[in-house]
């Protein structure tokens, strides 16, 4: 068992990857870019970098007009992924558990207003919270030392490559969930690759203890003849 579990946010918790994917688009459509998913996959869920530069010296402008497209489709959009809510009520209280993410401030709370998980973490950790992004490890070691906890015994919870990098960078073990944004990615620096969320209990092992659990307790309940 893990002492502590890294969450990123962005395609594991909530279903916001796709329209960052169309607030870029739209705004380089604007200076008459076309923003393929490939070279969105490629250039910002791989390698962590603006799709804005394809668009070469009207980035600045475009940056904003992508921002407020973002922001206004974050509160109107997004989504929490199917089993989140379920498989977050399994962990919770079993271990300290904290989001890790590249999200902005800002960008973040706008996503979680009506989501309901904030309540299952300890902390939270957003772009402002520390220097280099992932894929360095900087975002994973910030975190561990928050929480007082040594890295090779932390679980990160990714979905992309370069967070897949960054937390393995920094010593934790790492479970890989890609989801469609990053089908297709290289995840062997991950040790678990998993299809969903919901398989994650049964991977820590903690469907086995709560049968336990449920059955120490009617054992002492029920005292026989």
């Amino acid at each position: 068992m893990f002492d502590g579990i890294f969450w990123d946010n962005d395609g594991v918790l909530m279903e916001t990857e796709h329209l960052y994917y169309r607030a870029n688009a739209e705004a380089l459509a604007l200076a008459g870019v076309e923003l393929t998913l490939d070279d969105f996959r490629r250039i910002s869920l791989r390698q962590g970098e603006s799709v804005l530069t394809l668009a070469g010296s009207s980035e600045e402008e475009l940056r904003r007009v992508r921002d407020e497209r973002y922001f206004r489709l974050l509160g109107e959009e997004a989504r929490v992924i199917p089993g989140v809510r379920e498989t977050l009520g399994q962990l919770h209280g079993r271990l300290p558990m904290a989001i890790v993410t590249s999200c902005r401030r800002e960008n973040f709370l706008q996503m979680h207003r009506a989501s309901g998980l904030l309540g299952y973490f300890d902390f939270i950790l957003t772009r402002e919270d520390y220097g280099a992004s992932k894929p360095d490890p900087e975002p994973y070691r910030t975190a561990c030392a928050r929480a007082g906890l040594d890295p090779g015994r932390c679980l990160a919870i990714e979905d992309s490559e370069r967070g897949i990098i960054a937390a393995a960078r920094a010593g934790l073990a790492v479970v890989a969930i890609p989801g469609q944004m990053n089908h297709g990615g290289d995840f062997g620096a991950a040790r678990w690759l998993l299809d969903e969320i919901r398989q994650l209990p049964a991977l820590l092992s903690l469907e086995a203890q709560s049968a336990q659990a449920r059955r120490t307790a009617l054992s002492a309940a029920d005292p026989g003849p």
